[in-house]
Formats: C-alpha cells, structure tokens, sequence
C-alpha cells in the first residue's frame, strides 16, 4: 500500500503571517472545482499544533489509494488555500473503520481561534450518528427553533466562543450509511445562510450567520475518515 507525498505543515509563526498577509476576493466557482484532484494535497495546508514543537510527528493528513485521508491524530485542521463564497460543496466520505469524530469546517479564517486548535468558522459536523449538527466557532448562525435545537445551560448565550451553547442540533440523525459504506454530504452556501443535506435528506439549514466567505477545512480529530471527492459547484438557482 502506498502513500504518496502530502501537504507541508507549517509552523505557526507562518501560518499567522500569511493569515496577515493581503488576501484576494473569495471566489465565487462559475465550474466544478476539484478541491482534491486524487493524487495529493495541491491547493491545501496543514495546521497541526503538535507539529509546533515536534516536527517529526506523524502525518494528520495524507493520499492513499487515491484517497484524501484524515488519520485523525494528531489533531488539526486541512485547509484549502483558497477561499469561497456562494458556493455548492459536495463531500463523499466514509468511516473505514470505527465511527467517531471528523467535520467539514466552513467559512473559515483565523486559525487556532478557540482552544489553540480550531479555526474560526462554522463547523458542519461529520461525527457518526450525529451529521450535519452545526457548531459554531467565533461565529454564529441561527435556526428557527432555537430554543428546541440549541440546548443552553442556565446563564448561557447563543454564540461560538468558549462559554456558549455552540451547539445546534440536526433535523434528523437517520440519514448516514452504516459504516463502512460511502455518504455524500453537500453544504450550500449562500450569503448568509447555510444548508445541509446528508445522502439527499435535507438536515440543517442555519440563517443569519456572521459570516459569508472563508476557507474550507477538513478536521483530524481522533478517528480515521477517508474521503473520495471534495468538489466546489456553482450554487443552483434558489427556490422560491
């Protein structure tokens, strides 16, 4: 079995300059984007913290078989290179081996913003059993029932930092393959709204979020996903 080349991880110090550096227009896709072209990590960065002080640590992230593979430890974040806006994003992915955690990240900018490991975004979440609930992460977005889908503690606000209800549940927790088998998950961005549908069942939709553009990030936490196709579409002509 062969596992080719992968993504450079950069130190931080260099994460954060680039993050400072200049930054062109989101882009809008008029065609399908392959965000991953099947042979290795073009077009995406690595941020792994315990890259920071061990640089020797094992690849999150790699290509095998022709397939994106998050390894799940050490934990961090794949982002792409460039960022999006009003787009269409379409995930096939699979859990080869035990269920566990894994999301697509959306929207996303400063990195390590929360804990010293998340990027600030909105996370659609790929945890088995639970696909397509939203955390929020230094942003946040609404849903109508808010009260019913985004469990608070006393005292608590609805928000994404470190002391909210960051949670918002899914409409539905039927609708993932066992494992094992592949799922598709497409994420519909459009201004300030975010849709989710996970193997054709429609389960969130989230309106006035804080944000409307950023990068794409796939997480290693703790459990090996594999994925087939990540690809960025135009976003087809809104209902009425």
């Amino acid at each position: 079995m062969r596992t080719l080349p992968t993504v450079a991880v950069l130190p931080l110090v260099l994460l954060v300059a680039a993050q400072s550096a200049s930054q062109p227009q989101p882009i809008v896709p008029d065609k399908v984007i392959a965000l991953f072209n099947g042979r290795d990590l073009s077009g995406w960065t690595a941020d792994v913290p315990a890259k920071d002080t061990n640089p020797d640590a094992p690849l999150s992230f790699v290509v095998r078989n022709g397939l994106l593979v998050s390894l799940g430890e050490p934990r961090g974040h794949l982002l792409t290179d460039t960022a999006y806006r009003d787009y269409r994003l379409e995930v096939e992915y699979r859990f080869p081996g035990a269920g566990g955690n894994c999301g697509v990240l959306v929207h996303a900018s400063r990195l390590r913003a929360l804990s010293k490991m998340f990027p600030q975004s909105i996370e659609v979440q790929m945890f088995h059993g639970n696909a397509g609930d939203f955390w929020c992460i230094l942003e946040n977005i609404e849903v109508p029932d808010m009260e019913k889908r985004r469990p608070r503690k006393e005292g608590q606000n609805w928000g994404g930092g470190p002391g909210d209800a960051r949670r918002i549940l899914n409409l539905t927790d039927d609708s993932e393959k066992p494992l094992g088998e592949w799922n598709t998950m497409v994420i519909e961005a459009r201004g300030r709204t975010l849709k989710v549908w996970v193997n054709g069942d429609l389960v969130n939709e989230g309106f006035g979020a804080t944000v409307d553009s950023g990068k794409i990030a796939l997480q290693a936490e703790g459990t090996e996903v594999e994925f087939r196709r990540v690809e960025m579409k135009p976003l087809p002509p809104a209902s009425r």
